[in-house]
């Protein structure tokens, strides 16, 4: 990992993605020992309209808590992707939600398609748990905290009775976005 490392989730409001911003912060930092800070920003109408997550994760002191050069993105709507899939560094992941964003934004980056909501409400058979399975999928896609770090960050923030719902989801995101690394 490089000393510093960006993610940025976006989708739209109500969507947990600012909750899997926490729990991938909290892996990295808790669970990983490195250093991690996470905010968060969305519009006045909040649910629904679009929103952002920011992580940043070190192996040192975090200088500036905000994102300056991203190194991977994820966007679930279109909106999120026209709005917050910018500043990815020259070969950096962007990945979307494959159901929901048609235009793909353009950049030299690596970009992957996913359905992430379809994937949530078919595979998992609850569309809540969607920002687990993108969390998953993320954590898979950029290695940036290992896969038992993130599967325990996750744990420890739901309750016993989703346990078992919530597994299964990062599970299925970490392994699909493995299979599309291949």
């Amino acid at each position: 990992m490089a000393e510093r490392y960006e993610i940025r989730f976006s989708g739209a409001g109500g969507q947990g993605l600012i909750t899997a911003g926490i729990i991938l912060a909290e892996a990295a930092s808790i669970i990983e020992g490195k250093s991690a800070v996470q905010s968060q920003s969305y519009g006045p109408e909040a649910r629904g309209g679009a929103s952002k997550s920011e992580v940043i994760i070190a192996d040192g002191p975090i200088d500036y808590p905000k994102a300056t050069i991203v190194d991977a993105c994820l966007a679930m709507t279109q909106e999120s992707a026209d709005k917050y899939a910018v500043g990815i560094k020259d070969g950096g992941i962007l990945l979307l939600d494959d159901d929901f964003v048609q235009k793909n934004p353009q950049g030299n980056f690596k970009l992957y398609r996913m359905p992430i909501m379809r994937m949530a409400k078919e595979d998992i058979g609850r569309e809540i748990v969607a920002n687990v399975v993108a969390l998953g999928a993320m954590i898979g896609l950029t290695g940036v905290v290992s896969k038992e770090a993130g599967e325990e960050a996750v744990l420890r923030k739901v309750p016993e009775a989703f346990k078992d719902l919530n597994k299964k989801a990062f599970n299925l995101g970490y392994e699909k976005s493995k299979e599309l690394l291949n």
